[in-house]
């Protein structure tokens, strides 16, 4: 496929290193899971977005796999492997939130069990951390709701989270940068983790 817009190494590495820190954290397992950055474009009002095509891990891609879309249609602009199904709610969450330019998902073990056990529906937070790295309380889907599939009812909340929780399916944290939303997925996951220790395993019996 000719590229329609030229690829900035600088942004594939960016987006290669925090693959690899996301790895290295425990969150990805298969090919599953997905990092987006938008950066801005003179011909693409939203911008484009870099990210990793369908099929592959990101333990695996290397620069010269990623792909480069745009907001609205998801249109290739750079390279031709497909994306995956959730890169529909990666480009929603950059059409109505133009504050975000990074967005990370995962399936997280300990999330998805939390949520699983049916002890709770909502996250409690305990640490005092959370907040003002979260900068937005974490948003819970029910299982039901696929918003890869069906980006429809992300308007209804986007606006008032930067960390989507779904149940049986993973977690989405979004930020200006990169970093930020790198941060924000380790802050969450570490509370996660923290209520599963306060909790006991009583509490999931």
């Amino acid at each position: 496929m000719q590229s329609r817009v030229a690829f900035d190494e600088r942004v594939g590495n960016v987006l290669l290193k925090y693959a690899r820190m996301v790895v290295a954290r425990g969150h990805v397992h298969n090919t599953l899971g997905n990092i987006a950055v938008r950066v801005p474009h003179p011909d693409f009002p939203d911008g484009v977005v870099y990210t990793k095509p369908a099929e592959i891990s990101l333990e695996e891609v290397g620069l010269e796999d990623l792909v480069i879309t745009d907001v609205p249609a998801g249109t290739l602009l750079h390279g031709g492997k497909i994306t995956s199904v959730g890169h529909q709610l990666n480009r929603e969450i950059f059409r109505l939130r133009p504050d975000v330019n990074a967005v990370i998902h995962v399936h997280h073990d300990e999330t998805i069990a939390l949520f699983a056990s049916g002890a709770f529906k909502e996250l409690r937070v305990l640490s005092l951390e959370f907040p003002p790295v979260m900068g937005k309380p974490p948003h819970r889907l029910p299982s039901h709701v696929d918003v890869e599939q069906d980006v429809g009812p992300i308007k209804d909340f986007i606006a008032n989270t930067n960390a989507i929780l779904m149940e049986n399916h993973g977690v989405t944290t979004l930020g200006r940068t990169l970093s930020e939303a790198y941060h924000r997925l380790n802050t969450l996951t570490a509370e996660v983790r923290r209520d599963f220790e306060a909790l006991g395993e009583q509490d999931f019996a």
